[in-house]
């Protein structure tokens, strides 16, 4: 995931052969409109392509999605908002949009300095330091909203030819500092996808986030193959309540299976790392997100796809 702001991330990019730029275009990171604007978009666009990048997805919330999620007054014209933001997708041929359903707070964690390997820093979560808040909306609501929702955008989404990957709640805990959290399950997805079978409406799979619900992700590759158009490719050690990041070549999954399953089940969808430690030179500024071990993960993920034989 490449800022929207070219630096030096940009250039390291390219130079280990990254053709496809994913990024999060919301202004207080663009200096400029949201994308429902058709000109700031654009702007963004061309500048990944002026780069040498194929601008092939959006993630995260790119406005304030808070009355959307909690069903606040306004969330009609913030709705409207997002299909102009899905047409001028579709327009600008960026056709995929990693999003998410998790009310009042995004991912998170309670720790970003945990030793790894060789020193290096990395992100956890401990639900035993958590701070128990009253309550401000229920899994009922937040079901509620998510429908409204769905039935709004997946329409416009499928009409501009783009995919929607849905992104599991990080951590799949609820709740959490008030907020329910509805997305913490393989279940929770099975009744998420059955709102619309739309093509448009997929699945973000971010391995790690299911691993910690405790699933077998291997098992749900295959159940959620169709529905698939997105893959975030990282590890943890530990469980939904007490988890830490690893490097991708030492935690508990077979990442080389993980490919190969998926790749065997016909998914041809994009794949980034997430959730990197930080490593020795880097001040840790944004964690998970720095980018030597970005750079290790991109190398690693095109090792393994060489050595297996899959096409990238």
């Amino acid at each position: 995931m490449l800022p929207v702001i070219p630096d030096i991330k940009w250039k390291l990019a390219a130079q280990i052969g990254v053709k496809y730029a994913i990024t999060k275009a919301a202004p207080e990171l663009s200096g400029s409109l949201p994308p429902w604007d058709f000109d700031a978009l654009r702007d963004i666009r061309n500048r990944f392509t002026a780069a040498g990048f194929i601008l092939e997805a959006l993630e995260g919330d790119e406005f304030d999605m808070n009355r959307i999620k909690m069903g606040l007054p306004g969330r009609d014209e913030d709705i409207e908002k997002y299909q102009l933001m899905l047409r001028n997708m579709g327009r600008l041929e960026i056709p995929l949009l990693c999003y998410n359903f998790m009310a009042g707070i995004g991912w998170y964690r309670t720790s970003f300095e945990i030793p790894e390997r060789g020193g290096a820093l990395t992100s956890g979560f401990d639900l035993d330091m958590v701070e128990q808040k009253p309550l401000l909306i229920t899994k009922d609501q937040l079901w509620d909203n998510y429908t409204y929702f769905i039935n709004a955008v997946i329409p416009v989404a499928e009409e501009a030819g783009v995919k929607m990957g849905l992104h599991p709640d990080d951590p799949p805990v609820s709740p959490l500092l008030g907020y329910s959290r509805i997305l913490t399950s393989a279940d929770a997805f099975r009744r998420a996808m059955k709102l619309s079978s739309s093509p448009a409406h997929g699945i973000t799979f971010c391995q790690a986030t299911f691993k910690t619900m405790g699933e077998d992700v291997f098992s749900l590759i295959k159940e959620f193959k169709n529905r698939i158009v997105f893959l975030h490719f990282r590890d943890i050690t530990g469980n939904k309540e007490c988890f830490r990041e690893t490097f991708h070549d030492n935690g508990p999954t077979d990442m080389a299976e993980f490919l190969k399953v998926c790749d065997n089940c016909g998914i041809n969808a994009l794949i980034r790392p997430d959730h990197t430690p930080t490593m020795a030179g880097e001040d840790n500024a944004n964690p998970g997100y720095e980018m030597q071990g970005n750079l290790f993960a991109v190398g690693y993920m095109k090792g393994l796809m060489d050595a297996l034989e899959i096409q990238y």
